[in-house]
């Protein structure tokens, strides 16, 4: 192929000498330029591709084992609230966390051979998770969640609302006030327990649902 290459190289050369129109010269100048180019170049010159390394195989946190951490305690104040876990022996960077507007998922890992996980699926309200923080101390880990919405949360869990009839309308319509009037009895002070009680038998009793006096 060589050989075929250098008689073909010769040839133009000799064309090049004798040609006269300018662009027939240009056209037999550039392809003798790109046989001088290749026929500089030799295969044993050519690179062969370096083989592009593996990555080593890193562990997915989908396979790791957790022990769930469903004990813990928390405070709070208007704008924020803090949950306490008590762990120790915990590295703040092996700590994993992911914070959404309604829930909490932290991951502990390596703790004397053990990994531990806290999930709130659904928090009571909307928190602000780029302000979210932990910080760990050497015999618990300290959660700091600010709230979206100053004010006071009644549980750290979301709760449907209780107090809110049912809207079935095939529903028995005595049943939803006597499923009502037993979540406000189970949620009320001492007072409205009696007062619930009262209105219970009576509403048991037969006497209509209006008379209920409800404080």
């Amino acid at each position: 192929m060589a050989d075929e290459m250098a008689l073909d190289l010769e040839e133009l050369r000799q064309l090049h000498g004798i040609a006269k129109r300018p662009r027939v010269v240009s056209l037999i100048s550039c392809e003798i330029s790109k046989l001088e180019k290749l026929s500089s170049v030799s295969p044993a010159q050519i690179p062969n591709p370096s083989p592009v390394p593996t990555p080593a195989k890193v562990p997915s946190t989908s396979s790791l084992i957790y022990t769930t951490l469903g004990s813990f305690s928390w405070d709070q104040d208007s704008d924020k609230l803090k949950i306490y876990i008590s762990l120790e022996g915990v590295d703040q960077e092996k700590v994993q966390s992911e914070f959404k507007p309604m829930s909490v998922d932290i991951k502990i890992h390596d703790v004397q051979g053990k990994n531990y996980r806290c999930v709130i699926p659904k928090l009571n309200k909307e928190i602000v998770p780029e302000k979210c923080k932990i910080l760990v101390k050497p015999t618990r880990v300290i959660v700091t969640l600010p709230k979206a919405t100053k004010g006071n949360w009644l549980d750290l869990h979301y709760k449907d609302d209780k107090l809110k009839p049912s809207a079935d309308k095939d529903k028995d319509p005595m049943a939803g006030i006597m499923d009502l009037m037993k979540n406000m009895y189970e949620e009320g002070d001492d007072e409205m327990k009696k007062t619930i009680a009262k209105a219970w038998t009576d509403a048991r009793s037969g006497k209509a649902a209006d008379h209920m006096n409800f404080r």
